[in-house]
């Protein structure tokens, strides 16, 4: 819940940046639903704009929310669904993540779903199970996976200004795939899994290099234009 008007000229920066260097990747900025049209149309396709959540529903009596066809209205190309605090403040469940999922593909959304578990079920030993199984009910039966990737943040390190060992993110994210090439066969090689969780220039660098990160869903380090793009230069050098 960041974001007003005043400090669009901050995504400007982002875009110029990334049109001037063109990265080898992916450039996603996920904005309130009050900004997306305009962050549209300042940077004229610079890069993409998506949402930060939807409705499972296309329309009806659920004042206040946005459905999956409002943001595609809007202009956005991507939403995040799962995310950890809508899971922890909101009680979203599996179930209405996948729901969400569904709807975002519907509408013609790329979608960010997000799994990690917290302090407490890593100490007890079941943060593979629990990612495991979140996975698989976060997803819908019938799963678009070229227009999909999988955020995994583990929910102790999410603006902590801690992260896991790089043993752990390793173990995790080639868990994930082995989940995702069970399910979907030689297709889930191809879906990317991107790491987020206290993410910023002094450690995407190291992060990127460990097998089986193809991403990162970056949090407070993107709100200024001059640290998102210390952490996009680092794609470069991926």
């Amino acid at each position: 819940m960041h974001g007003l008007s005043t400090q669009l000229h901050e995504l400007e920066a982002i875009a110029t940046l990334v049109t001037s260097i063109a990265p080898p990747a992916d450039v996603l900025l996920c904005v309130p639903a009050t900004l997306i049209e305009r962050a549209v149309s300042a940077i004229a396709g610079g890069i993409g704009i998506g949402g930060q959540d939807c409705h499972a529903e296309i329309s009806g009596s659920f004042t206040g929310d946005i459905s999956a066809q409002m943001l595609k209205d809007a202009g956005a190309s991507s939403v995040i669904v799962g995310h950890s605090e809508r899971r922890l403040q909101h009680g979203e469940t599996d179930a209405m993540v996948a729901a969400k999922a569904q709807a975002a593909w519907a509408a013609g959304l790329f979608v960010i779903v997000c799994i990690g578990e917290t302090q407490a079920q890593r100490e007890a030993g079941k943060a593979l199970l629990t990612c495991r199984d979140q996975l698989a009910n976060s997803l819908p039966a019938h799963i678009l996976t070229q227009e999909l990737a999988i955020a995994y943040e583990p929910l102790w390190a999410i603006g902590s200004g801690h992260i896991p060992s790089d043993e752990h993110i390793i173990e995790m994210h080639t868990h994930i795939r082995h989940c995702l090439e069970i399910r979907l066969g030689s297709a889930g090689k191809n879906v990317r899994i991107l790491y987020g969780g206290s993410v910023d220039c002094d450690n995407v660098g190291a992060i990127l290099a460990l097998a089986e990160v193809n991403g990162a869903l970056i949090g407070g380090a993107s709100l200024k234009a001059e640290d998102f793009d210390a952490v996009i230069g680092f794609f470069c050098n991926a």
